[in-house]
């Protein structure tokens, strides 16, 4: 059996349905102390957007305090707006995977584009799919990055791992690692069988997908959560990893760590994090004001070089003031206007947003993994 542990992962709609009702029914428990002050705005996120490095300034100007609740997985995040009274939160961060299922719930406001700087965002962004359900605006990007694979620069050169075909290699034998999440990894393993869009295959490709997978249990060192992960790459348990993007590997490198990212030749994904408001806010002028600031570009610098971990930005006035504060960022997060930049692997078709299935339901993907894992 592989090692692991519990990871991230998603849920269906209607259990996010089921649970918009319960949230309904929780009023009677009660708000916290903070969530009736008028000078306080109440930010549900991953770690890292609510510290002072990112919205100190915001405070200071409006004269409020950002309280920020963090999750480390989007079923914890579904878990909290269902257990939570209406009003708990007035800005929500989640994934982009999540914004039509929060919608349909019906937890979430729809915007004004008017009211965001969607006309500084690169084109690739301004319209992006995952912030629209149909026609109308429910979310904001505020960052991104991409997967592929992540190794060990002293263990692997960079041609070895231009494919995920290094992952099946004698080389790497016992030193696989994952994070225990099934959507990246198979995604990443999908793109490596030449399926482009990787989650939208039919049921023989993905009968494929699953013997690659299953093939792999020989090459494991272990699936975990994130700080597993961590410490397998630290300590050379690991010495590649599917599925696992820049970010980690900038954490890691600023620990002395020799751990790169790459988006090999088959491609990569793209994860994404987005701003919304809470349909039960009752302070949405300050959330607005709070959107607003993230996605300017004096925000959007403070969200590229976040302490808990570095990120793509999607907003072009935002990269250019980067370049102007922090050009050894702007290096390190190819966001040089001048040089080849993210944006290049965007427009050469390499990358994929991250999403759920299509032709399998979530459960079918889920199942594959769990056998996975304990072969």
């Amino acid at each position: 059996m592989i090692h692991s542990y519990n990871g991230r992962g998603l849920i269906t709609r209607r259990s996010l349905l089921t649970g918009s009702a319960a949230v309904a029914g929780a009023a009677a428990i009660g708000q916290p102390a903070w969530a009736a002050d008028d000078k306080v705005v109440s930010l549900l996120s991953w770690p890292g957007h609510g510290a002072q490095d990112v919205v100190g300034d915001f405070e200071k100007a409006n004269g409020v305090k950002v309280q920020a609740k963090e999750y480390t997985s989007g079923e914890e995040m579904v878990a909290l707006l269902q257990s939570s009274p209406p009003g708990t939160f007035d800005v929500i961060l989640s994934d982009a995977e999540y914004t039509s299922q929060l919608q349909q719930a019906g937890l979430i406001d729809e915007l004004n584009p008017a009211d965001y700087p969607l006309n500084d965002y690169w084109p690739e962004f301004q319209k992006f799919p995952a912030q629209y359900v149909g026609d109308k605006l429910y979310a904001i990007i505020v960052d991104y990055g991409f997967l592929g694979l992540v190794y060990n620069t002293k263990r692997l050169t960079r041609e070895e791992v231009d494919s995920y075909a290094i992952l099946s290699t004698e080389k790497v034998k016992g030193k696989v690692g994952m994070y225990d999440w099934y959507l990246p990894n198979m995604m990443c393993l999908s793109l490596g069988e030449g399926n482009r869009p990787p989650h939208d295959i039919d049921e023989a490709k993905f009968e494929a997908l699953k013997k690659k997978l299953y093939g792999l249990a020989p090459q494991m060192s272990g699936i975990g959560v994130w700080s597993s992960v961590f410490s397998q790459l630290t300590n050379e348990e690991s010495w590649v990893m599917p599925g696992v993007g820049a970010w980690a590997a900038l954490l890691l490198e600023k620990g002395g760590v020799p751990i790169k990212a790459v988006v090999p030749k088959e491609g990569g994904l793209q994860w994404t994090e987005l701003l919304t408001i809470s349909a039960n806010s009752q302070k949405k002028d300050l959330a607005k004001k709070l959107i607003q600031y993230m996605t300017s570009p004096e925000g959007q610098v403070k969200e590229a070089t976040k302490s808990a971990y570095w990120a793509s930005i999607p907003n072009k006035a935002g990269w250019k003031l980067l370049n102007e504060k922090n050009p050894e960022a702007a290096e390190k997060l190819e966001h040089q206007l001048d040089k080849r930049n993210v944006m290049d692997e965007l427009k050469e078709g390499k990358i994929f947003v991250r999403d759920v299935p299509k032709q399998q339901p979530i459960e079918a993907w889920n199942e594959a993994w769990t056998e996975f894992k304990n072969m």
